[in-house]
C-alpha cells in the first residue's frame, strides 16, 4: 500500500503497527487488515484516514469460481486469507491542514505594512 501527504514528509503511524518515518512510502501490509492510520507533521494538524477492506474486484470472481471447482472448502480459505479482498483508499492520501497561528502572530501580521 502507498501512503501519500501534501506537503510530504509526515510521519504515519497505524493502529495495527504498521509505520513510515516520511511520507511518501510504501508498506506491505495484510490483505485482511483494518486499521487507522495517523499523519503528524510539526506546524499541522494530524489526520486519521481509516482503511477499511472489501471484496476485490476480480475476488469476487475468484471467490464465485470457488463455489464450482473447490466448493465451500475454497470460499473459505479465501475469505480467512483475504485473497479475496483489498483495501481501501489504496492509496491513502491526505492533505495536511496548517495549525492555526497564535493571536499574537496574527495581530503582528495584520499591523505589517506593505512594502512600497
Amino acid at each position: 500500500m502507498a501512503f501519500l501527504s501534501e506537503p510530504s514528509g509526515a510521519t504515519m503511524t497505524s493502529t495495527k503497527g504498521y509505520a513510515c518515518p516520511s511520507t511518501p512510502c510504501s508498506l506491505d501490509v495484510e490483505r485482511s487488515d483494518e486499521f487507522d492510520v495517523t499523519f503528524t507533521k510539526p506546524g499541522f494538524q494530524p489526520q486519521i484516514v481509516p482503511v477499511r477492506t472489501k471484496v476485490a474486484g476480480s475476488g469476487a470472481a475468484g471467490f464465485a469460481g470457488n463455489i464450482i471447482a473447490g466448493g465451500v472448502i475454497g470460499m473459505g480459505v479465501d475469505a480467512a486469507t483475504g485473497a479475496a479482498m483489498d483495501h481501501f483508499p489504496n492509496p491513502v492520501v491526505v492533505t495536511l491542514v496548517p495549525e492555526a497561528l497564535p493571536t499574537a502572530q496574527r495581530e503582528r501580521r495584520r499591523r505589517k505594512k506593505p512594502e512600497v
